[in-house]
């Protein structure tokens, strides 16, 4: 399944110039991330940061946790995640791999959750940080995928 997955945690995630002045590096990072297909890749790229420059800022959280979400959207044909505050939105590829019954069930079970339009679920959740909106994130795709 070829998807392409644009996350949107509505928080800054990035390797910042004072944890890792090379820009060049960065660069290198930022793509090796960005081609990572497996949770135990960007585990040994994370491990790897933590070794090289220290404990990772905020932002660097923010930006292992945001293709973290990437690698566990894509099975799902989950091509767009909008994170904020108050709700959570998921766009859909056509025809995603999902069992639309499953999606059925979950409106019709929590009415937390919406379609929005024909390719886009809502999740309406309140999150104070990244911990917790990763985690509804997280909960929302676990529930997608059974």
């Amino acid at each position: 399944l070829d998807v392409v997955s644009e996350i949107n945690l509505h928080e800054p995630a990035l390797l910042p110039a004072d944890y890792c002045s090379d820009i060049n590096e960065r660069l290198t990072l930022y793509k090796r991330l960005a081609n990572c297909e497996a949770p135990d890749e960007l585990q040994a790229i994370q491990e790897e940061l933590i070794d090289r420059f220290g404990k990772l800022p905020p932002q660097g959280r923010a930006l292992i946790e945001t293709h973290r979400l990437r690698i566990a959207a894509k099975p799902l044909g989950i091509a767009k995640i909008d994170a904020h505050e108050t709700k959570i939105q998921l766009g859909f590829v056509p025809n995603p791999p999902v069992d639309p019954a499953r999606i059925i069930e979950l409106i019709q079970k929590n009415r937390h959750y919406k379609l929005a339009g024909p390719d886009k679920l809502t999740v309406g959740v309140e999150t104070r940080d990244l911990a917790e909106r990763v985690g509804a994130v997280r909960d929302a795709l676990k529930k997608l995928g059974g």
